[in-house]
């Protein structure tokens, strides 16, 4: 599905675990950069790596 999305930046708090960071994946995958945070640098860096 083409949503648009490409070059839109999303802010998605809560991104590195859970529904926040099943959305994020999600809006990334359709081509929109995203800012992730968390409540850690580790937890941002690992939901980045994985993503």
């Amino acid at each position: 599905m083409d949503m648009k999305l490409t070059n839109r930046l999303a802010l998605v708090s809560g991104s590195t675990a859970g529904i926040g960071y099943a959305i994020a994946n999600a809006l990334a995958g359709e081509g929109s950069p995203v800012i992730v945070n968390g409540r850690t640098q580790a937890a941002v860096d690992a939901a980045v790596t994985a993503g």
